[in-house]
């Protein structure tokens, strides 16, 4: 069977696992707004819908802590296709749904799907991509995960007129089933379309097959040769780290814990807890009730604007993250999101007033705009579609990032499963809490995560050093240079020197042959 090599090509294709988690996102917001939806499950509660909307998050939990054992032991790739399969069984049950039971074992079991993929796609990005267009291609996860929301979004929103529309009391099932059923199709297309793609080469140099990984690396960077300058001295640069590593006597797990290394375990953790944190996806799950309570009159069209704007504004981030670096983004992207959190919030205190309860409609909701303030409600739309503006082209793509390249090899399948896993506690524990949480302080909610905003934006600035530039094995010397984070690491990168000294002779580095037989010596 082919194999493509084109690091563009592997990296997108293999976001799609992000483009689930997309589907996930819009596989509830888009139903909430009809009558097939509310009807046939008797959602009239909020404690009720929060359970539905956090069973996936719970799942994704779940498979996101046994990512890293399942990517250790059967590699990134196959960890993905894993992951696929699970997708489409989880479908199914949604699809074919009675109850609220069967609806929540199918989100489940579809959640086990969207962390592990949540996990590891980024992983298996940062392992195959060199270090000049690591921050690009690893945002594609997030530029999926947009298109994946999108998509979503609109499928659910063509089904909502099948059997009347949304608004009929008597609206038949198709309406939810139809897109629920669709979200299989992904999930086909790339658990079929991973075996045209090669396994990670630092996965590979881990399990001692040296030869496969210098070839991979071969075929990635050099053009198929195994005698390239730069492949030499990435093989080379991998070899050392892992030799290093392995002279270590604690395990894997053990590592996770050690100080130098558990302060970037907490940074990890930290920076996904915060991309939940911040509001983002709460607005994603529940801009139908915003969009209602400001008085918009189709709140799902409405709404559908801040899917277009959130992957329309990815792609910028996509192409710049490489050139203006991590840190920035980070420290900008939760400052502004504050500052616009604040401002909704604020109208809505001063121009909102409890729902009167005169519109059946509006039930699900406990506060609106006061009538005869139409400006204040755009006003409130605006500050909204900036915040999701903001996240697109900043907390988003480097949320995904940033945690899959700042660890060692030996430890980085299990440390990045740790710090999704924190993203899927904090996206359940939301997804549960919010619904209940918005109808009981409404506007006060945007205040809370406003602050949120305000403390990962000074986390940032004090613990998140610059990482671009550095290739995966020389984040020891970005973490353990002494250097505060806000100031900037000079150092030229080692992989560079290396192809230096390899291409001006001063050093020889054989390529593995048969088994795993390599020689490093220097000239004379």
């Amino acid at each position: 069977m082919k194999t493509f090599y084109n690091v563009y090509l592997i990296c997108g294709f293999a976001s799609i696992g992000g483009g689930l988690f997309g589907f996930d996102i819009s596989s509830m917001s888009g139903v909430l707004g009809t009558q097939a939806y509310t009807n046939y499950f008797g959602v009239n509660g909020q404690y009720r819908q929060g359970g539905i909307t956090c069973a996936m998050p719970f799942g994704s939990l779940v498979g996101a802590l046994g990512s890293g054992f399942i990517a250790d032991k059967f590699s990134r790739k196959a960890s993905i296709q894993i992951s696929c399969i699970l997708w489409i069984i989880g479908s199914i049950l949604m699809t074919a749904a009675n109850g609220i039971p069967l609806l929540c074992v199918g989100r489940v079991i579809a959640g086990f799907c969207v962390g592990i993929a949540s996990a590891m796609v980024p992983v298996y990005q940062a392992e195959i991509a060199p270090k000049e267009i690591r921050g690009r291609v690893v945002s594609l996860q997030q530029w999926a995960i947009t298109w994946g929301i999108l998509i979503q979004y609109f499928i659910q929103y063509g089904a909502s007129f099948t059997g009347g529309g949304p608004h009929n009391p008597h609206q038949g099932s198709a309406a939810f089933r139809i897109p629920w059923g669709i979200q299989m199709v992904p999930g086909f297309i790339l658990f079929f379309g991973m075996f045209l793609f090669p396994k990670s080469p630092r996965w590979l140099a881990s399990k001692d097959r040296w030869e496969e990984a210098i070839r991979v690396l071969a075929n990635l960077h050099g053009g198929g040769d195994v005698n390239h300058p730069k492949v030499l001295a990435e093989y080379q640069e991998i070899e050392e780290a892992l030799r290093l590593e392995r002279e270590s006597s604690s395990s894997s797990f053990a590592q996770l814990v050690e100080p130098r290394m558990f302060k970037r375990v907490i940074l990890g953790v930290s920076i996904q807890m915060w991309s939940q944190l911040c509001g983002m996806n709460v607005m994603m799950y529940y801009i139908v009730y915003i969009m209602e309570s400001v008085g918009i009159g189709n709140a799902l069209l409405a709404s559908s604007i801040q899917y277009i704007l959130n992957t329309a504004l990815t792609l910028p981030a996509i192409l710049y993250l490489d050139r203006v670096g991590r840190r920035p983004a980070l420290v900008y992207g939760f400052g502004f999101g504050a500052v616009f959190l604040y401002i909704s919030g604020a109208l809505q205190a001063v121009y909102g007033e409890p729902n009167p309860k005169t519109d059946p409609q509006l039930d699900a909701i406990s506060w609106v705009i006061k009538p005869g303030h139409e400006g204040v409600g755009k006003a409130i739309i605006a500050m909204t579609y900036l915040f999701v503006c903001t996240f697109a082209t900043s907390i988003g793509p480097t949320s995904w990032t940033y945690p899959s390249e700042i660890f060692p090899a030996r430890i980085r399948a299990n440390a990045v499963s740790l710090s999704t896993a924190s993203n899927w506690l904090w996206n359940a524990a939301l997804a549960f809490g919010v619904p209940p949480l918005l109808y009981s302080i409404n506007w006060k909610m945007y205040m809370i995560f406003g602050t949120f905003n305000a403390a990962g934006c000074i986390h940032m600035f004090l613990t998140a050093p610059e990482t671009k530039g550095f290739t995966l094995e020389e984040m020891d010397d970005v973490f353990d240079s002494g250097r505060w984070p806000w100031q900037k690491i000079t150092k030229r990168s080692r992989l560079e020197e290396l192809e230096q000294e390899i291409e001006e002779g001063n050093l020889k580095v054989t390529a593995p042959t048969e088994i795993i037989h390599h020689e490093v010596e220097p000239k004379e």
